[in-house]
């Protein structure tokens, strides 16, 4: 059986790897809300056809909506990024990681285990993103967390 370990450290970055630290969370909040965005108004066309339907203007609700595809989404982030030129100064994959989690939020919502998704808030107390070790991004070295270097 494989075991996954998780470790949860508490970090004391310098003023350049809070600021990554700190673009990092919220290219991870914008892209969440942005994708969050395009399946809501996806969702409000369905709602209007469906009371369309119920006032008697339409015989049947046949706009089907895609549903948010988490591959999808993923695919088109390099395409996100040509427009959101920002994006391309944090780590790949913790913007990947925040559409993993919209998706996720999603299907635990149609399957009835969780409320509807919201936007992420700016305001919240509790700012978090999650990524892997990959390429040397992150590391711990002598009991100490190794960040990248600006």
């Amino acid at each position: 059986m494989i075991a996954n370990n998780a470790y949860k450290f508490r970090i004391y970055p310098n003023k350049k790897q809070t600021e990554l630290i700190n673009k990092t969370i919220g290219c991870s909040r914008f892209v969440f809300n942005f994708f969050f965005g395009k399946q809501k108004e996806k969702d409000a066309y369905w709602y209007i056809s469906q009371d369309m339907v119920q006032n008697g203007h339409l015989p049947a609700n046949n706009w089907k909506g895609k549903c948010l595809n988490k591959y999808n989404t993923v695919k088109s982030l390099p395409e996100l990024k040509k427009h959101y030129r920002f994006l391309k100064e944090v780590d790949s994959i913790a913007l990947q990681k925040s559409v993993e989690n919209l998706a996720d939020s999603y299907h635990r919502y149609y399957k009835k285990q969780n409320k509807y998704p919201r936007f992420k808030s700016k305001k919240n107390p509790v700012q978090s993103y999650t990524t892997k070790q990959t390429n040397g991004n992150i590391a711990v070295v002598d009991r100490h967390i190794k960040l990248p270097k600006l």
